[in-house]
């Protein structure tokens, strides 16, 4: 979900000076100075952030639960990345609250079945909130056939949920994807639950 209730603040800054500095700092010193996408794959336990990978690309599917609140164009963004200017950027975020949910195909991770046909799109979003902006679809492992979409690997769609706050994100997203017939898929139903007991509890991270 985004943004994600476990990263707060103090928790943001944390993994900034533990992590990603002195990751950056440590490739200029090498002599190889980076300028790119740099994904880190974290995990938040009692002791703080732990890294368990780094990747120089967006994230999948952790990319498609950002962009949607992105209001600054990234192709500038990225521009400003290559110039040096990135620190001088405003990046402005739409003030809601994302979720997404992974629909793959039976199977996955293993041999998935390949092949099913994919229908219901356009009630996923006729029915998912108040405008068509509420949701987005991200094709992922699909291809189209005569005008039918059909699955073609492991991880196929990916349903984004927006709204005032966590919970309707969620419920947009979820009721997307059971408007969604595809006989050959599944996903969790367990999504954010964590994200929601932080925030409904009021612990806040």
């Amino acid at each position: 979900c985004s943004p994600a209730p476990v990263l707060d603040a103090d928790m943001v800054e944390r993994v900034m000076n533990d992590i990603v500095r002195p990751t950056v700092a440590g490739m200029a010193a090498e002599g190889s100075p980076y300028r790119g996408f740099l994904y880190a794959g974290l995990m938040i336990t009692a002791d703080g952030p732990k890294l368990i990978e780094f990747n120089v690309r967006f994230g999948d599917p952790e990319c498609q639960v950002v962009l949607p609140r992105l209001m600054t164009d990234p192709g500038q963004l990225m521009l400003g990345a290559v110039d040096g200017q990135l620190a001088h950027m405003n990046v402005r975020w739409l003030d809601r609250h994302a979720l997404t949910v992974v629909m793959a195909a039976k199977g996955y991770p293993g041999e998935p079945v390949t092949g099913g046909t994919i229908s219901g799109l356009d009630a996923a979003f006729a029915g998912s909130g108040e405008n068509d902006e509420d949701v987005v679809i991200f094709h992922a492992g699909t291809r189209l056939e005569d005008g039918v979409w059909k699955a073609a690997g492991g991880r196929v769609l990916n349903v984004t949920g927006l709204g005032r706050d966590l919970r309707s994100a969620r419920d947009r997203a979820y009721r997307a994807v059971n408007a969604i017939d595809w006989p050959d898929g599944f996903c969790r139903n367990d999504i954010g639950w964590r994200a929601l007991a932080r925030t409904e509890d009021g612990e806040g991270a």
